[in-house]
């Protein structure tokens, strides 16, 4: 074997064996030699380059790719996440027709469009659905992120913070439960809008919580501006302290006037 090669075949198994006890960083700093040794293989994106080795380097740089992705789920890192799936993104596009599949592929597809999904990015997951397959398309995850984005923009919070008992493997929960916490801060929102007050059973319901400590949890770590009185959850403080400002509606009737007559001179 290649001694380059074999290098990188050692370094990624110590990698795995880092990863197989949780020891994150000795994975962060094993993933970045890895990194630096992979730039050395001209098989790979974005040359290509058809070297006697190269099937294998291709493979083996797709299957650090995957595990770094996978780690920078681990560890809670969504712009890790980005930067390692553009870089795996070629070894699923254009290397898919000289590799054997991978049986981390639609996962991996999946949890993408569940990050741009919990970053509101809406108009690029479904640029990201169109370049799929309609093989992968029915893929389950795939379609679970299909159909969380379908109740989303319905408003169907309660189907999206059910969804999490029905995720495609383990791996989801992270992004599961980053989209949980959009729900309940947009439901959150709107009713410290629509309501003075509610009851403590009324909020709860509201919110989606299944327990009264997990409300009041929930109204300490992320809403301290509420109060919490006689069984009620009072929004009164959190509408006073936002800030409100008047429209300036005369300067801008003035400044739409004044460019129509300078607009009337050009013509």
């Amino acid at each position: 074997m290649d001694p380059k090669l074999a290098e990188v075949s050692q370094l990624f198994e110590r990698f795995k064996a880092a990863c197989a006890r949780e020891d994150v960083d000795t994975c962060c700093n094993v993933l970045s030699k890895l990194k630096v040794l992979l730039t050395g293989f001209s098989s790979l994106p974005p040359l290509f380059e058809d070297t006697p080795n190269a099937i294998h380097e291709l493979t083996l740089a797709r299957d650090i790719y995957e595990h770094a992705v996978l780690l920078s789920v681990k560890i809670g890192d969504q712009d890790a996440f980005e930067r390692d799936f553009f870089q795996l993104k070629p070894y699923y596009t254009d290397a898919s027709s000289r590799l054997p599949p991978s049986s981390q592929e639609y996962m991996i597809l999946g949890l993408n469009l569940l990050r741009l999904l919990v970053q509101n990015r809406i108009a690029e997951f479904h640029t990201e659905l169109e370049l799929l397959s309609s093989t992968a398309l029915e893929n389950p995850c795939i379609k679970h992120a299909v159909e969380l984005e379908q109740s989303f923009m319905e408003g169907a919070y309660n189907r999206v913070l059910s969804a999490k008992q029905t995720v495609p493997c383990k791996t989801y929960d992270y992004f599961m439960d980053l989209l949980a916490k959009t729900v309940r801060d947009e439901i959150a929102g709107c009713s410290e809008k629509a309501y003075g007050y509610l009851s403590v059973s009324d909020a709860r319901q509201m919110l989606l919580f299944s327990s009264d400590n997990e409300l009041l949890q929930y109204i300490k770590e992320e809403q301290p501006e509420w109060e919490i009185k006689t069984g009620q959850v009072i929004f009164q403080k959190a509408k006073e302290s936002a800030s409100c400002k008047e429209i300036p509606s005369l300067q801008l009737i003035n400044q739409t006037l004044s460019y129509a007559r300078e607009l009337e001179r050009i013509v």
